[in-house]
C-alpha cells in the first residue's frame, strides 16, 4: 500500500477514474489556482457503514495521491438525530481506516455566518419568509408533470421578512409556523429549485452549541457555503445529490466571488444481502435485532472491525470496485474475497476444533505428552512452525468421521487409516456409543513411525485432519456470523412486508464448547487467526480472562474466486 508524505495511504494503482479526469483537468487549466481541497463531510446521527468507506478513500486518497489535502467536517445541522457518540465513532473509523484528516470542522462553526448568509439573501429579495403548513407546501409545489405556484407570502416586503427572520432566531414563534424559503422558481422543472427551504425553526438542544438556537439551517443550504468557507476545490457527492447540484450553484453564485467548489457526483456503493440506509441500521440497533452498531453482522465499519476485518482490506476493495457514474449491486462477495486475501498473508494458522468428538489412541503411552511441529502456513516456509502438545486423548471434528461413509469421503470411518496434521497416521477400531446411540468416544489406534510424515512402507492416506490434545485444549466460544438478509435485495420485498421480515434467523450461531489449541491463551481482542481448514476468525471484545472469545470473520471457501473465473 503506497502512502503519502503525510502518512496517509492511498489506493492501489488503478486505471484514472472520471473523478480524478476531472481534477486533473481542473488543476491544470488553473481552476482555483491549481489548489486541491477534498472533505468527508458526514451527518453525526449514526455509525459509518461500508459505503462510507467508499467515500472516505475516495475523497483522502485522492488528495493524498495529488499532494492535495482533506478536510473532515461534521454536518452537524439536525440536533433532534446527532449524538457526541456518533462523532467519536466517526473519527474512530476514518482513523482506524489509515486516514489522517489535514483539519476537523464541523457546519456549526458556521452558524452565525450562515444565518448572516441568509440576512443578505433577504436583503436581496433572493429569500423570504413562509408561513405555509407543510402540507400547504407540498401542494404549492406542484408535481412532475405541472408547475409549482408561488406561496402568498413570497413577495412580502424584505423589511417585513428581515423582522420575522429576526424573530424567528429569538424564539418568539413555534416550531413549524415560519421557515426561510429561497426565492428562485416555482416553475422549475427541478423541484430542489422551487424555493426550497433555508432555515427551520427546530427547539432542539445541539451536542456542540447547546440552546443557543433554535432555527438551523438546511443541509442544501448549509453544505455549499460551508464547502465555499473552507475553499474546497472539490465536493464529491454520490448520485443522490446530482438534482440538488443546481442549487448547491445557485448559493455559491449568489453569496461568493473567486475561487468556487465543484460538486462531482459518482455512484455509491451498494451490497447485495445488506442494508445501507442509517435510518434502518438505527432501526435494527434500537430495535434489538443486533446487539449494536458494531454487531458483527452490521454493515458498519466498526461491525466489520470487531468481525475481524483489517483496514487494508476495506481500502483494497474500495480500491477494486473502483468509482463509476451510475449505481449498480456489488456482490458482498467481493468484500468477502478481499479480507480472505488480506489474511491469508498476515493470519497466524492455529489449531481448532468447533464440534469436537474424542479421539484415544489405544496404543499411546499413558500420561506421556509430546511437542509436535505444526507447520504454521504451508504456503510459506519462512513462517515456520509452532510447538502444539500432543498426547493420548485427543479431538477431532466431528463431522471429520463417519460411521457410514458415503462416497468420495475420505476422512475418518471404521477401520480407515488418516493423518492426523504434522503427528501421526491413526486407525479408527472402536466406536463408543453413549445409552441414546449418539457417539462419544471413537478408539484409534496409531502408527509411531509415521510422525511428521509419511509411512515408511510408503503407504498413503487421502485426508489430513486438525486436532488438539483434550488435556491442553482450550475451551472457547465462537460466533459463527452469516448474511444478516437471506435475499439479495432486502428492499425489494412484498407489498405489506419490511425489510425485517427477510432477515436470516441463522445469522448468528454460538458454539460454546469449541476446544484450541493452548497458544492461544491469552490473545489479545481483534487478533486475528486462520483455523485451520475452517476459516479465519478473530478474538472478540467480549473475552475475559479465562473466557476466550472468537467471531468467524470469513469461511476458507472463496465464492469470488470462481465468480470471476466464470466471468472470464
Amino acid at each position: 500500500m503506497a502512502s503519502s508524505e503525510e502518512g496517509t495511504p492511498t489506493a492501489p494503482t488503478a486505471s484514472v477514474d472520471f473523478i480524478r479526469s476531472i481534477i486533473d483537468e481542473d488543476r491544470a487549466a488553473g481552476n482555483n489556482h491549481g489548489r486541491l481541497v477534498t472533505r468527508f463531510p458526514p451527518e453525526p446521527n449514526g455509525y459509518l457503514h461500508i459505503g462510507h468507506a467508499k467515500s472516505i478513500c475516495l475523497n483522502f486518497g485522492v488528495a493524498a495521491e495529488r499532494g492535495g489535502t482533506c478536510h473532515l467536517r461534521f454536518d452537524d445541522t439536525n440536533p433532534a438525530k446527532e449524538d457526541v457518540e456518533y462523532v467519536d465513532s466517526i473519527k474512530e473509523d476514518v482513523a482506524w481506516l489509515g486516514f489522517t484528516w489535514d483539519a476537523m470542522f464541523y457546519a456549526s462553526d458556521y452558524f452565525e455566518r450562515l444565518y448572516q448568509f441568509a440576512v443578505e439573501l433577504i436583503r436581496r429579495d433572493k429569500a423570504y419568509v413562509d408561513e405555509l403548513t407543510a402540507d400547504q407546501i407540498r401542494e404549492y409545489r406542484g408535481t412532475l408533470t405541472e408547475p409549482g405556484r408561488n406561496s402568498p407570502y413570497r413577495d412580502r416586503p424584505v423589511a417585513e421578512n428581515l423582522d420575522l427572520f429576526a424573530r424567528m432566531r429569538a424564539g418568539e414563534f413555534e416550531d413549524g409556523t415560519y421557515i426561510l424559503r429561497a426565492k428562485i422558481d416555482m416553475g422549475s422543472p427541478n423541484f430542489n429549485m422551487r424555493d426550497p427551504a433555508l432555515y427551520r425553526i427546530r427547539r432542539a438542544h445541539h451536542h456542540r452549541t447547546g440552546d443557543t438556537w433554535c432555527i438551523y439551517p438546511m443541509y442544501d443550504y448549509a453544505h455549499p457555503i460551508s464547502d465555499a468557507l473552507e475553499q474546497i476545490t472539490h465536493s464529491l457527492c454520490t448520485l443522490e445529490f446530482e438534482d440538488h447540484r443546481p442549487l448547491y450553484d445557485w448559493c455559491i453564485d449568489n453569496l461568493f466571488e473567486g475561487d468556487r467548489p465543484k460538486q462531482i457526483e459518482f455512484a455509491r456503493l451498494n451490497l447485495n444481502y445488506t442494508v445501507m440506509s442509517k435510518r434502518k441500521l438505527l432501526q435494527l440497533v434500537q430495535q434489538r435485532h443486533v446487539t449494536g452498531w458494531d454487531d458483527p453482522r452490521m454493515p458498519t465499519i466498526s461491525g466489520l472491525r470487531r468481525r475481524g476485518y483489517t483496514p487494508e482490506s476495506i481500502r483494497n476493495f474500495c480500491a477494486r470496485i473502483g468509482v463509476a457514474k451510475k449505481e449498480n449491486v456489488i456482490d458482498v462477495a467481493q468484500l468477502e474475497h478481499s479480507i480472505r486475501e488480506d489474511l491469508n498473508k498476515r493470519a497466524p494458522r492455529v489449531m481448532a476444533v468447533l464440534n469436537p468428538i474424542k479421539v484415544t489412541l489405544t496404543n499411546y503411552p499413558e500420561g506421556q505428552v509430546e511437542e509436535i511441529d505444526v507447520i504454521n502456513n504451508p504456503e510459506d516456509a519462512a513462517a515456520g512452525t509452532r510447538k502444539v502438545p500432543f498426547s493420548r486423548e485427543l479431538y477431532i471434528e466431528r463431522d471429520d468421521f463417519r460411521e457410514d461413509p458415503p462416497k468420495k469421503f475420505f476422512r475418518l470411518s471404521q477401520g480407515r487409516e488418516v493423518r492426523l496434521r504434522c503427528a501421526y497416521f491413526i486407525t479408527c477400531t472402536e466406536v463408543v456409543k453413549d445409552a441414546n446411540g449418539e457417539i462419544v468416544e471413537l478408539r484409534c489406534t496409531y502408527d509411531p513411525a509415521t510422525r511428521g510424515g509419511d509411512a515408511p512402507d510408503g503407504r498413503k492416506v487421502k485426508a489430513t485432519m486438525h486436532w488438539v490434545s483434550a488435556a491442553h485444549a482450550l475451551d472457547v466460544e465462537v460466533r459463527l456470523y452469516d448474511r444478516l438478509f437471506k435475499v439479495e435485495d432486502p428492499e425489494d420485498v412484498p407489498e405489506g412486508k419490511t425489510f425485517l421480515d427477510v432477515m436470516n434467523p441463522e445469522s448468528l450461531q454460538v458454539i460454546n464448547a469449541a476446544k484450541a489449541e493452548p497458544s492461544l491463551a491469552g490473545a489479545a481482542p481483534l487478533a486475528t487467526f486462520q483455523f485451520e481448514r475452517l476459516g479465519y476468525f478473530c478474538v472478540d471484545p467480549d473475552t475475559q480472562p479465562g473466557r476466550l472469545v472468537f467471531n468467524r470473520t470469513v469461511s476458507l471457501r472463496d465464492a469470488w474466486v470462481r465468480i470471476e473465473q466464470r466471468q472470464d
